[in-house]
């Protein structure tokens, strides 16, 4: 495990190098734009050679769209106890994410007008899912769940298939379990450049959701302004804050949860208070490696992208978290200091709190989407909720009687911004 000390006069600029691994490298930039370029000229018969190209599927366009009868009797071929884990994630997700589906308001201002806010489903949603080695059926929830709960009337999922044109049966049966039946095997670059501009046999959609790899991320942020973006959610980030409480071998297990996506661009945090604690979960992590499938793609994430950072005071701890804006961020320190440092850090995505809530936790079930900023992005993104699946507008109405009262104010701004003719446009209405 690589070593930085906040005490080295070099730290801040070590630390930077490091976050700045996560900047996708002018290749990936240029790849991307020349996919996304090709898609917009060649619409259906792109999507389909990069299909073959990137997947190994040999996809017609009419069979980019999966039949429903496909997504029912996934749902009804899935074994019980896999059923009821989907069930129960999704009744946590629901209850979660209704308490914060925005409310129509109005209220008057100081002139005695009606002013407020009224919110809109977004009409049609495009929602990615990653798949291929990893198919993340729990992104279904994630994303899909939240559309529903904020009423958007169109949601199309995109996600890739194998060689073959097959979908994961799992991810196919939690598409149908939350009601979507605009469904797309189509994953990569591809599947955003069809979501964004459209083709012959798939519809653009007004904003597009979820998280992907480095080129999926990147094509996101490159489509941005033709299509809405929910935020840059790309490869996986954890950030472990630990002292003398946390136990060696959970910080371990976590670490390795996180580096076990294996795309090799993830990065993997571990903030301690005492180099015996970066020391123990160092052994740990060799010794749980071994426990693992996944242990040669993991083996080289903790190779190229997990940093030890040892911290003389939580409060530099903090100055790290608020720096990096982890997209996960464990807590394994006593109570009293979780306590003050999930007030005081402000940027990470989600903050998982104590010894016993590792990441895995928000990653399937506890409520909260996971779809989460990663690469700083925290700074300025937050997690998907599902306000982000509705656009808000605001309302003003003024009568005879209100309109007289902002006349000044607005014939004030009006000559300060040499602006006649708004001036004239409220004063007209308050003879």
């Amino acid at each position: 495990m690589r070593i930085l000390r906040s005490s080295s006069k070099t730290f801040a600029n070590d630390l930077a190098e490091f976050c700045r691994g996560a900047i996708v490298p002018k290749e990936i930039q240029d790849s991307v734009a020349a996919i996304l370029a090709d898609v917009r000229v060649r619409g259906d018969e792109a999507v389909a050679y990069y299909a073959a190209k990137f997947d190994g599927a040999k996809l017609r366009a009419r069979d980019f769209r999966v039949k429903t009868a496909d997504l029912q009797a996934a749902w009804a071929n899935l074994p019980s106890a896999e059923k009821k884990a989907m069930e129960s994630a999704h009744e946590n997700v629901v209850a979660f994410n209704k308490k914060s589906l925005p409310a129509d308001w109005t209220a008057k201002n100081k002139h005695g007008a009606d002013v407020g806010e009224i919110f809109h489903p977004i009409h049609r949603v495009g929602l990615y899912v990653p798949g291929g080695q990893v198919p993340l059926v729990s992104t279904v929830i994630m994303t899909a769940t939240l559309a529903k709960i904020a009423g958007c009337p169109e949601i199309a999922v995109f996600t890739p298939s194998d060689p073959s044109g097959r979908v994961a049966q799992g991810m196919l049966a939690a598409l149908a379990m939350v009601g979507i039946d605009e469904v797309y095997r189509v994953g990569g670059v591809q599947a955003i450049g069809a979501m964004a501009y459209g083709t012959a046999h798939i519809p653009a959609v007004d904003k597009v959701f979820g998280p992907g790899n480095a080129y999926v991320c990147e094509a996101k942020r490159q489509v941005f302004g033709t299509v809405g973006i929910d935020s840059l959610p790309g490869p996986s980030e954890v950030m472990v804050i630990a002292d003398e409480l946390a136990f060696p071998d959970f910080v371990a297990a976590d670490l390795l949860a996180q580096a076990e996506h294996g795309s090799g661009r993830e990065k993997i945090y571990l903030v301690a208070t005492s180099e015996q604690i970066l020391q123990e979960v160092t052994t740990e992590l060799q010794a749980q490696l071994k426990l693992i499938t996944r242990s040669e793609k993991t083996q080289k994430v903790l190779n190229d992208g997990l940093v030890g950072i040892h911290v003389d005071s939580l409060a530099k701890a903090v100055e790290v978290a608020n720096y990096v804006a982890p997209e996960h961020l464990e807590l394994m320190v006593k109570e009293t200091s979780a306590k003050k440092l999930t007030r005081e850090i402000t940027t990470a995505g989600a903050i998982m709190i104590g010894n016993y809530t590792p990441t895995a936790l928000g990653d399937f079930t506890a409520g909260p989407s996971h779809v989460l900023p990663t690469g700083r992005s925290g700074r300025f993104f937050s997690g998907l909720r599902v306000a982000d699946f509705q656009r808000r507008t605001s309302i003003i109405h003024y009568d005879e009687k209100t309109v007289k009262k902002g006349n000044e104010v607005v014939a004030a701004f009006a000559a300060m911004e040499k602006l006649d003719a708004h001036g004239r446009s409220v004063a007209i209405r308050a003879r």
